[in-house]
């Protein structure tokens, strides 16, 4: 099958040497500027279109000038994942079977940005990566062609989902491609029947990952570890500096009286146990200074009367 591919990510790049790998031929690729948390930019795409012989177009929008630069580089279908822009209808019917976008939520109930943080903040069991055909001017709500599920919980890092969403996008779009070659009206379901109400996720910004120790330990632990790598990680003060965590664990505990932020205990391992809302401890070993510097949480913190900001 003639595909081509729009969008940015290292999982979008690895996706397009899967398909090719798997008998399909490359168009053309539209990409466009990269996230600041992308490993592979514009660049990555130029190299591999000339690689494969296919040309790279760079564009934010999928417009009227791109439509006019692509003809002449004809596809049956197209994939998608982290375009910047909402594709429209006119750009869809370019292509006799659409185009396939992998997203990484648990459609139809998470839709929009960052949703793999909002479901982890969210407390959800399970984070869903599906590929679903794209609805022109709309966002996340074509029927879905191929899903997968990774199992999740309190302690799960988000750098743990992104691995994951990074391996499975290019599996999930050769077995797109595949099905639909053989049978091009198949659907896995449709959003609009499952009952399921849309859940629309906002982007999340630096400033959320604030750490509010009063809140439950779990809580403030789902919270540390969906800010983690790529993202800069949850904040908090100390000692008058701020200092970044990227990773957390929740501990149980017995019920304890403490003002939220206090320092419970300093284990052996030099990791720290912090009392916050309730429910247990949150436990963090490693934090990060404004200079960066790496340093173990239990080298700073000298007593239990310390307690953080």
């Amino acid at each position: 099958m003639k595909f081509a591919a729009i969008g940015r990510h290292e999982a979008l790049l690895k996706s397009i040497e899967a398909l090719c790998a798997a008998g399909h031929e490359l168009s053309y690729i539209v990409t466009a500027k990269e996230a600041p948390e992308y490993r592979y930019g514009v660049s990555h795409f130029e190299e591999l279109g000339r690689r494969l012989g296919a040309p790279v177009y760079i564009a934010a929008r999928f417009n009227e000038s791109v439509l006019d630069m692509t003809r002449g580089h004809e596809a049956e279908i197209a994939v998608s994942l982290n375009y910047p822009t909402v594709i429209s209808t006119q750009v869809i019917e370019r292509f006799e079977l659409g185009i396939l976008n992998a997203h990484g939520g648990d459609l139809p109930r998470y839709r929009g940005n960052a949703c793999q943080a909002w479901a982890m903040i969210n407390g959800e069991t399970q984070i869903g990566l599906c590929v679903h055909k794209m609805v022109g001017g709309e966002l996340d709500s074509g029927d879905v062609i191929t899903k997968a599920l990774l199992p999740i919980g309190v302690n799960t890092p988000i750098s743990e989902v992104m691995a994951w969403i990074e391996t499975q996008v290019p599996h999930l779009f050769v077995d797109a491609l595949r099905t639909l070659a053989a049978d091009p009206s198949y659907v896995l379901y449709r959003q609009a029947e499952t009952g399921v109400p849309p859940l629309r996720c906002y982007p999340r910004q630096p400033s959320d990952a604030r750490i509010r120790w009063d809140r439950p330990a779990a809580e403030v632990v789902r919270l540390i570890n969906a800010s983690g790598p790529p993202y800069a990680g949850a904040h908090f003060d100390f000692d008058g500096q701020v200092f970044r965590v990227h990773r957390a664990r929740w501990v149980a505990s017995v019920a304890y009286c403490a003002v939220p932020g206090q320092i419970a205990h300093i284990n052996q391992d030099l990791s720290v146990d912090v009392a916050c809302g309730g429910e247990g401890f949150c436990r963090i070993r490693e934090v990060i200074d404004a200079a960066g510097a790496v340093a173990t949480f239990g080298t700073l913190v000298k007593s239990v009367r310390n307690r953080l900001g």
